[in-house]
């Protein structure tokens, strides 16, 4: 297959391309400058000259805090970002695969969010990205949707980098205990939509491609701290309202796997993939 993808210098959209090639798959990485997602002439362009069957979409303004205080940035790029992908991957008859995130959501849930869930983001990422889905959904042609939740992997400055960065310069550290949601490793999210885009009789619509199962960002940090050789780093639970933010916590989003798992596509426990993680970086 030939496979577009924006945003190959994020942790997904590396981990995607890195898998792609492997695969034996060519691939067209597009980056900013040279080409931006608010230019649809340049993506038609690029799109044009490369004839892909599929477009991945990863890239985003993803600083959630940030996006309150810049809203046109966050719609520009998240949402109208989303749009011109739509429109130019239409034009040269390619598919869409955009990603986007448990934010989607105002967290108010007592269980884990379906695929068919109603969107109802609390802050402008949220509403960004739920704009961004809204117009795949009536601009594409065939497309996914893919959801995912706290994403780590080989690459970026995720949570793991920046919490154990935190513990090695204060020796203790006050973490959120109300926050849920789930861990979600870059490569399993790759690897499920590689094989979600290789099946012989697609299956369009929405998907949530994240490890399995919940915790806390408390928990979260636990494992973290056990796992990096940290544990006698002091950790005292606190509740997400103790910091003051920009951007509103959704204190729940954990994300169910019912539509992959119904054809047979399920990601590992997020624990299992952090250990593996964590063992080689």
């Amino acid at each position: 297959m030939r496979i577009a993808i924006t945003g190959t210098r994020g942790t997904l959209g590396a981990t995607f391309e890195r898998q792609a090639q492997a695969a034996g798959h060519t691939v067209l990485p597009l980056n900013r400058p040279e080409c931006d997602l608010t230019d649809l002439a340049a993506l038609q362009r690029a799109l044009g000259a490369f004839s892909p069957d599929w477009v991945i979409n990863p890239a985003a303004y993803t600083d959630v805090d940030g996006c309150e205080r810049n809203p046109a940035l966050a719609y520009a790029v998240n949402a109208l970002g989303a749009r011109n992908i739509a429109l130019a991957a239409k034009r040269v008859g390619a598919t869409v695969a955009h990603i986007s995130t448990n934010v989607v959501f105002d967290g108010t849930a007592h269980a884990p969010y379906t695929e068919s869930h109603p969107r109802s983001p609390l802050g402008v990422y949220g509403q960004s990205k739920a704009a961004g889905e809204r117009y795949v959904e009536s601009l594409a042609g065939p497309f996914y949707i893919v959801r995912v939740s706290w994403l780590y992997g080989k690459t970026g400055d995720h949570f793991i980098h920046k919490i154990t960065k935190a513990a090695d310069a204060r020796g203790a550290l006050n973490v959120v205990d109300d926050e849920i949601a789930t861990p979600t490793y870059a490569e399993d999210t790759a690897a499920a939509l590689l094989t979600l885009l290789g099946r012989p009789d697609p299956a369009y619509g929405v998907y949530h491609l994240v490890n399995e199962g919940e915790c806390s960002r408390y928990t979260y940090t636990q494992y973290i701290m056990a796992l990096t050789g940290r544990s006698h780093i002091p950790l005292t639970p606190v509740s997400y309202t103790t910091f003051q933010r920009a951007a509103p916590i959704p204190p729940y989003t954990p994300l169910a796997n019912t539509v992959a798992a119904a054809v047979g596509i399920r990601l590992r426990p997020w624990h299992a993939a952090l250990t593996e993680y964590l063992a080689e970086f």
